[in-house]
């Protein structure tokens, strides 16, 4: 028996209208184009690709707080497109974001207990007269000392105010949680604890989760599932280990390039990622990464590639998909 997925985008695509001088005509530019993506309940998938590839509209999409210019989202079966007022609410709930700026997602005017207490309040979690107590337990969850609860976002570090955010999107018990480059702003020393505090919180609560990132070693260590996304498209997607370990796709094998933690070793594999990323207003024919491809040829530029399967599980955009040292050839 095949499982209905918590939640599932199908060809999503989200386009913003683009003016050309002053009298100009209008055209589109597209943010995500025609993307089919899924997670499972308790499954966690990591999306990276540089900036401007589209990975943080996609998640606010699929929580429903950007509405796409066409496709579908459907959580825990329903389209989200046809929910509102109560049903809306209730869906709600259990979807919550992680956002990445930890300094300016918080209310600098309010405790750090109230505002990890809107979510209860609103939702009516738990009655009024535990909150505190909820509140309470929520902060012991992610690590902070109880008298957090009663102090203000300035006294706290950029670790700890992520680790009130998370305490935050908590408190609604969701199911399925949006983290959009939740450590990219926090030092590297922080990066790691955060992260495996969410790995550890997805693990014992049962969390869906879609986690963002452009750090691919942040990815490999929280997600069972990776995706990589250019110029609004997804080019690669597979398991984590294996995109990771082998990756089919030039443009993935670029970004291990220029991640030293993961590449080290692999001198033979480092194709460099040369140029930079086309405007979405003026994409390239075909395949949009072959202006800075190291294999690209006249008939990547004939047509789109479509996300083909490459092994079972794992799907790549790519004529050419084959690990570095023999491009074409299935490893």
């Amino acid at each position: 028996m095949t499982l209905t997925p918590l939640v599932e985008a199908e060809g999503l695509s989200r386009n913003f209208p683009l003016r050309s001088g002053f009298f100009g005509a209008h055209r589109d530019v597209f943010a995500v184009r025609d993307v089919s993506l899924s997670v499972d309940k308790g499954e966690a998938v990591g999306v990276v690709g540089e900036s401007g590839c589209g990975k943080s509209t996609l998640g606010r999409m699929m929580l429903g707080l950007e509405r796409p210019t066409a496709g579908a989202i459907r959580f825990d079966g329903r389209d989200l497109s046809g929910v509102s007022g109560s049903k809306r609410r209730a869906l709600a709930r259990r979807m919550q974001m992680v956002f990445q700026d930890p300094f300016g997602s918080l209310d600098p005017r309010r405790s750090v207990g109230a505002q990890i207490a809107d979510g209860l309040r609103v939702h009516r979690i738990v009655p009024g007269s535990k909150i505190d107590a909820e509140v309470a337990r929520l902060i012991d969850l992610v690590g902070l000392q109880r008298n957090a609860a009663g102090r203000r976002p300035h006294e706290f570090s950029g670790g700890q105010r992520q680790r009130i955010a998370v305490a935050r999107a908590l408190a609604t018990r969701p199911d399925f949680i949006v983290a959009d480059e939740p450590v990219s702003a926090l030092d590297v020393s922080i990066q790691a604890q955060v992260v495996n505090l969410l790995a550890d919180l997805r693990r014992d609560l049962g969390l869906a989760m879609l986690f963002i990132a452009h750090d691919l070693h942040v990815v490999r260590h929280l997600s069972t599932r990776a995706v990589v996304m250019y110029l609004g498209r997804i080019v690669e997607e597979g398991p984590a280990d294996r995109v990771f370990g082998a990756p089919a796709h030039p443009y993935t094998r670029a970004l291990m390039a220029a991640t030293p933690s993961i590449s080290a070793g692999r001198a033979k594999d480092r194709d460099v990622l040369s140029g930079e990323m086309p405007s979405p207003a003026d994409p390239p024919s075909g395949c949009s990464f072959r202006t800075r491809c190291p294999l690209a040829s006249a008939e990547c530029a004939a047509a789109v590639p479509e996300l083909a399967p490459y092994e079972p599980g794992w799907k790549v955009r790519c004529i050419k998909a084959g690990p570095s040292d023999e491009a074409g050839a299935r490893p």
